[in-house]
């Protein structure tokens, strides 16, 4: 009841903003978490009569590959040069007191400086991270040895340069998506001018990412339970 009285009707304004950006930041990454270029992949499959049939599955591509973890690596790493400065600086070198002054004021969290390393450090980790986890090349090889082809893409070669050139374009969308999440504080923080009001996108990406994760295991969970009444119906 206090904060009632005390509220200041100047700031409305700034907690209708606070709200509309907090709506659009959940929407944006359910969006996002469950967008997926999928890729058609037919297969050959010789009868026993020696017919030649044709069967078609896909290879879903996720826009956001790598999920939270690029931000988890660029914030291990952005926090260095603070920490750094606030280790030396009060050391007894004058040159190694400056220099770790001027890293504890040039990364301070929410400058310039910290969220333009911060956004490119997850986009860099983005790229590294679906690098790893979408091995191209692996799956090319999986694909000719499996008597699988992406339809007008030789197998082999062709097909690995061809998913390298999907997987750059989309991993891009991904990347920048996750480096505006990454600092969405400080965006917040400018736009509010209040520090109270903070939205903390990754921490929203880890709940919905959850949420839609437990949303499907109970899904799946209920229609199987459907389908073992059904057999016992039937039986």
């Amino acid at each position: 009841f206090q904060q009632l009285s005390v509220f200041d009707p100047s700031q409305l304004r700034n907690i209708v903003i606070f709200a509309v950006m907090a709506l659009v930041v959940v929407v944006s990454i359910v969006i996002v978490t469950e967008a997926q270029r999928p890729i058609k992949v037919h297969y050959s499959r010789r009868e026993a009569q020696g017919a030649q049939t044709s069967v078609s599955s896909f290879i879903p591509f996720r826009v956001n590959q790598a999920g939270v973890i690029p931000i988890i690596f660029a914030v291990s790493l952005i926090l260095l040069p603070s920490t750094f400065g606030r280790f030396f600086e009060r050391s007894p070198n004058i040159f190694l007191a400056n220099l770790a002054q001027e890293m504890q004021r040039l990364f301070t969290p929410g400058g310039n400086i910290y969220s333009a390393v911060y956004f490119l450090l997850v986009i860099i980790f983005t790229y590294f991270y679906t690098t790893v986890a979408f091995n191209t090349k692996q799956i090319s090889e999986m694909l000719m040895k499996q008597g699988g082809f992406l339809p007008g893409i030789r197998p082999g070669s062709p097909t690995k340069k061809y998913l390298d050139y999907v997987s750059l374009r989309i991993t891009l969308f991904g990347a920048i998506f996750l480096g505006i999440i990454a600092v969405l504080p400080s965006i917040g923080q400018r736009l509010t001018g209040m520090d109270n009001l903070l939205i903390g996108g990754t921490g929203i990406l880890i709940v919905v990412a959850v949420i839609l994760e437990t949303t499907k295991q109970i899904e799946s969970q209920l229609v199987m339970s459907d389908y073992d009444a059904f057999l016992k119906r039937r039986g």
